[in-house]
């Protein structure tokens, strides 16, 4: 690892920019708010609902990509070989599942003035047992999500410095930047930050690819035929357990990514119906350029390091790219550039789950069921101070990461996922009743929870959490069409079919 392009003070410096550069964004972002809507939940945590579309455009981004997405996918690929190719489709999956909802939950939104996402979910049923039940998964899945992140922190930081700053170091480091730019900027700092990460990232990783195809003589043929003649169990047919883990896969974390709680406070966020559907029309490209690229330099990466352990593969963007900054001038600018990125990019999108956490617990914990008479600046700053506190646990899991990044990654979605239900069927299907959606989620939850203590494998390539999202699914409308219909006047949640606006 000796003689790598950002080892020693170079990439320390390169670091100390970005840090820099993301906590004057805070700063500002601060400073730039109205006086006094940093202390109320919608400032702070939505920005004050008026993201405009390249602000969305790069949250909505920020949160879809994550650093697992550019440091946890491209070992993925280097493990796996072309059936990665999946990471693809699942993203794409992604973007038609918010299109299926969000446009038409952002009208309820805006009518009743929603912060966290349990808001609707406490609108549409006026249950509590579902509504804390709502809570919890997705708390798990927030603090979950952000223990990737500060996984991806430490080997971004040490893979990309050659272990210059050791992998506990770059966490520490990039955890307190984050804590002071988002307690100080909140939502519209966390945004701002995201416009500069998504930039530097999209750039970046195109160099990186252009940069890593140079390497292997600018022949990706040579590199498949070293495929087949070295690895060919990484070129061929996925076999049909593959195939439906595959299939699987997609649509478990196609509806998952759509309804994380940030990306959800995201729709909340937006300046207008027609900022959102602009922004998610962009994002549909997005997997083509930033997953897709990155699953071509994972198989690049088989032959430029062939035989890396599972441990060492996890550091492979760091490799890739130290190697690539070593062409020429050029190069090593743009890497500077993608190295700044990728950590810039983990730490937004790290900032925008430990925002969705701190109002869950600031809003639909402490705001309504601890103290419910206290002021909206003192629930901000409860949330604020909850969120530095689950970051100080996560950092002990973190210390010594428990598995690999695509292993924490599906972690999240078994469980998260079972909430799909209170949004997208919720939002289309009068029918369903809190009851039925209550025990649903539980049992769909309980089914992972089990099969995962007890290790069973996959049935046929279909993980535990797709299982237990089919059997939520099964006992929420089988139950809810038992349940006996009752008109209830004036609390009817959905909105009436839209008028259709003139043509600008």
């Amino acid at each position: 690892m000796n003689g790598l392009s950002f080892a020693g003070l170079s990439g320390i410096l390169v670091l100390a920019a970005y840090a820099i550069i993301m906590l004057v964004i805070g700063y500002f972002a601060g400073r730039g708010q109205p006086e006094g809507e940093q202390k109320t939940s919608r400032g702070y945590y939505l920005g004050g609902s008026g993201l405009g579309f390249v602000a969305l455009l790069f949250t909505l981004y920020a949160s879809q990509y994550s650093g697992n997405s550019i440091v946890g996918y491209a070992p993925e690929a280097y493990r796996s070989g072309f059936t990665w190719w999946q990471s693809v489709p699942f993203m794409i999956a992604v973007i038609a599942a918010y299109l299926v909802f969000a446009p038409r939950l952002y009208v309820i939104a805006k009518r009743e003035k929603f912060v966290t996402p349990t808001d609707w979910v406490r609108h549409r049923f006026r249950s509590t047992p579902v509504s804390l039940l709502v809570t919890v998964l997705m708390l798990w899945g927030l603090a979950n999500y952000l223990l990737e992140q500060l996984v991806a922190m430490g080997q971004g930081i040490s893979g990309l410095t050659g272990n210059t700053v050791p992998y506990q170091i770059g966490v520490i480091a990039f955890v307190v930047v984050m804590l002071v730019y988002s307690w100080s900027g909140g939502m519209r700092a966390v945004a701002l930050t995201d416009v500069m990460q998504g930039i530097a990232l999209l750039v970046g990783v195109a160099v990186l690819l252009v940069g890593a195809l140079y390497l292997v003589g600018g022949d990706l043929g040579a590199v498949t035929q070293y495929l087949a003649d070295n690895e060919p169990e990484k070129l061929g047919v996925p076999s049909s357990e593959d195939s439906v883990n595959w299939l699987s896969m997609i649509i478990m974390i196609g509806i998952g990514a759509a309804v994380y709680p940030h990306a959800i406070q995201r729709i909340y966020a937006a300046r207008s119906e027609r900022t959102l559907k602009r922004s998610l029309a962009i994002m549909a490209w997005m997997p083509l350029v930033t997953t897709g690229v990155v699953f071509v330099v994972g198989i690049v990466g088989i032959r430029l390091f062939p035989g890396l352990s599972e441990d060492d593969s996890e550091q492979l963007v760091g490799m890739i790219a130290n190697e690539v900054a070593g062409i020429n001038l050029f190069f090593y600018a743009l890497m500077i550039l993608l190295f700044g990125g990728v950590v810039a990019a983990i730490v937004s999108t790290a900032d925008s789950a430990l925002l969705s956490f701190s109002s869950v617990i600031s809003r639909d914990l402490y705001g309504r069921y601890i103290a419910p008479n206290s002021s909206e600046r003192k629930q901000v700053l409860v949330g604020k101070v909850a969120g530095v506190v689950a970051i100080g646990l996560l950092l002990v899991l973190a210390w010594n990461p428990p598995s690999t990044l695509y292993n924490i990654f599906v972690l999240k979605f078994e469980l998260i996922v079972q909430i799909a239900p209170a949004f997208i069927l919720g939002l289309y299907w009068r029918r369903l009743s809190a009851g039925p959606l209550f025990w649903g989620m539980l049992a769909g939850a309980s089914l992972y929870g089990a099969w995962t203590v007890f290790d069973i494998d996959k049935l046929h390539g279909i993980p535990a959490g797709l299982l237990g999202l089919g059997l939520n699914i099964t006992i929420c409308v089988l139950g809810s069409l038992l349940v006996p219909r009752r008109e209830t006047p004036n609390t009817d949640p959905l909105p009436a079919e839209p008028t259709r606006q003139p043509a600008s």
